[in-house]
């Protein structure tokens, strides 16, 4: 597949890097030369310079006859009008990133699509719905639901507590039914588990389970459910905005915003939240504003450095739920490893959404998971497909990947062995990068 992407920015370089290992073919866009300069050295792209609202720089960039072009500019407008001209000098499919969300209303995004914009996307408004699920559910990480919540994947982190620490797969799945351990992150790698595996200490274990199992899963994983009722938000971003209106009334939420001009803008358009002008790493300042008896703290200032130690400082304060928005790639297994609860990043949000549109099978969700190299995804399989010859122990299925689950005429269901996926199944699927071109082969 032939993939434009406009913008050399964070998501659009995270994006080109992603897709460059599925030997698609990438091309990078954007005006600044240096930073092109810089990309070329480091991936396996095609860099071109010029303007993403050119018509001539589009054509000199490929876009006239590539299949996808995706325009993640920091600019809204710019981005919008890309997708416009590319579409009309031939681009396949469009994608363009934007920072509105009335866009996103059904009928808006129907507009968008008569101008020639396939898909929008808004990295912050996944970054504050992801925020928020995990407020929700306290006692997990990671969750994403299927099928509208016909099967959820989550992931756990074991602690000395844990009933099910140093048991095997195999013994664990004959004990408990309705669930599958799909992988297991453990010292900075990710691993698809095979029965004889033993769950460790540390270990970050993600299941794929019917929502009537969930609650036994955590009782033996060790974790206790507990109510979050005050939320203290460092920052005044627009994530952190999105996150404060999504929780609406139900919750206490307090602002910490260190730029004034900013902190009453915020009080302006968030009627549900305490905004306090101030610095959010003064430790007095904190405590004034009552951190100790806060039950979730979130840090989304922008800098990922600030929001861990932030999170590390409120977890010894005694916050049960710290969720840190860590934008640096590179610091993501840290801040898992020091015990910071959930872990957001834009880029891997925005990959997820974008990474289905370049899928050869039909595909459903994509979901990157932050402390793992591995993704799951919601595959549809297609009439007379691969997966759908044999059972699943006889399919030659790729090692790196592990059916979790599948759902059939409304219904969630495990899957096992002795599984058989039939044609219009969705079919949950978690797998390392290096596998991703072999599975669109068995669901094609």
């Amino acid at each position: 597949m032939k993939i434009v992407i406009a913008g050399a920015g964070e998501v659009g370089t995270h994006l080109a890097k992603m897709l460059s290992k599925d030997e698609h073919d990438i091309i990078l866009f954007d005006e600044a030369q240096d930073k092109l300069d810089d990309i070329s050295a480091a991936l396996d792209v095609l860099t071109v310079s010029g303007g993403a609202i050119s018509i001539s720089d589009l054509k000199q960039a490929g876009v006239n006859n590539c299949d996808l072009f995706i325009a993640v500019t920091p600019f809204e407008d710019r981005n919008i009008v890309a997708c416009q001209l590319a579409k009309h000098i031939g681009a396949k499919k469009t994608i363009a990133r934007i920072d509105n969300q009335e866009f996103l209303f059904t009928q808006n995004r129907d507009y968008f699509k008569s101008l020639g914009i396939d898909e929008l996307i808004y990295p912050e408004h996944l970054a504050a719905k992801e925020i928020v699920t995990n407020i929700k559910q306290t006692s997990m990480r990671q969750i994403f639901e299927f099928s509208g919540g016909k099967l959820v994947l989550f992931a756990v982190k074991i602690r000395e507590n844990a009933a099910i620490l140093g048991i095997s797969l195999k013994d664990l799945h004959s004990d408990m039914v309705d669930f599958v351990i799909v992988a297991i992150a453990r010292d900075s790698e990710t691993l698809v588990p095979h029965g004889g595996d033993i769950i460790k200490v540390d270990d970050l274990v993600f299941f794929v389970a019917k929502p009537t199992s969930v609650e036994l899963i955590l009782q033996k994983a060790g974790k206790e459910k507990f109510v979050i009722k005050n939320v203290m938000i460092l920052g005044g971003s627009r994530i952190a905005m999105k996150t404060a209106l999504r929780l609406g009334d139900g919750f206490n939420v307090k602002i910490i915003e260190q730029n004034k001009e900013r902190a009453i803008k915020f009080t302006s358009k968030v009627s549900n939240a305490l905004v306090i002008h101030g610095d959010g790493r003064d430790l007095e300042l904190l405590r004034s504003e009552g951190i100790e008896q806060m039950d979730a703290f979130i840090a989304v200032t922008g800098n990922s450095e600030t929001n861990i130690l932030s999170c590390q400082l409120a977890k010894k304060m005694g916050v049960k739920r710290t969720i840190a928005e860590v934008e640096n790639i590179d610091y993501i297994d840290f801040a898992e490893k020091i015990g910071i609860g959930g872990v957001i990043n834009k880029k891997l949000l925005a990959a997820s959404y974008i990474y289905r549109y370049t899928m050869n099978a039909e595909v459903s969700h994509v979901k990157c998971l932050t402390a793992t190299d591995a993704e799951a995804l919601e595959f549809t399989a297609r009439e007379g497909s691969k997966v759908t010859k044999s059972i699943i122990s006889k399919l030659d299925f790729p090692k790196e990947a592990t059916i979790g689950g599948f759902i059939r005429n409304d219904q969630g269901y495990i899957a096992s062995g002795n599984s058989q996926i039939n044609a219009g199944d969705k079919v949950v699927v978690f797998t390392r990068p290096d596998a991703l071109k072999k599975l669109s082969k068995f669901f094609n």
